[in-house]
């Protein structure tokens, strides 16, 4: 992959809009929306992927599909200065944890966690917490998701009006 700058127009900006719309769209498809040939595209296609503006292709599956019907962000704090290397060390070792990531304010770590049920949220919950730098947890307990297109629904129906919830996990 090449680290200079992604440089890239309208028309690839059209290109990136409609893979984001339909990976698996053909390059005649996509050339035949935006006025290019199917060659064209691809030549694009390929100069974004080497550039590092487009970084792979995914399917979007509901993960109730998979069976996570349970899912909840949890704010980690640490004891001291946890180094972000440690924490992916530790994230990588819990499949349930489909996202992790350092930030500002008051928590040191954001997870994003799908299980299958509460009770098995609340296992992996014990199990993130054994770390010995983890001080505590807070969670927050997905009720619906008010963008259900967004590839963290991975549904298309639309989300039901509701309130969001919130736990304490203070060790």
């Amino acid at each position: 992959m090449n680290s200079r700058p992604a440089m890239f127009d309208e028309l690839d900006r059209k290109i990136i809009t409609a893979l984001t719309a339909n990976a698996r769209s053909s390059f005649a498809e996509i050339g035949a929306t935006i006025g290019l040939s199917a060659t064209a595209v691809k030549r694009r296609v390929d100069r974004l992927r080497e550039t590092g503006v487009i970084t792979g292709f995914t399917a979007t599956v509901k993960p109730s599909a998979l069976g996570w019907r349970t899912e909840a962000y949890v704010e980690v704090y640490c004891e001291g200065a946890a180094p972000p290397r440690r924490l992916a060390e530790v994230v990588r070792n819990h499949p349930e944890i489909t996202a992790a990531m350092t930030v500002t304010g008051g928590a040191d770590a954001l997870l994003h966690v799908r299980a299958t049920d509460v009770e098995h949220f609340e296992e992996v919950l014990e199990r993130i917490r054994t770390e010995p730098f983890i001080r505590k947890t807070i969670s927050y307990m997905v009720l619906s998701h008010l963008l259900p297109d967004s590839p963290e629904a991975g549904a298309s129906q639309p989300a039901p009006a509701d309130t969001p919830g919130r736990a304490s996990d203070v060790r």
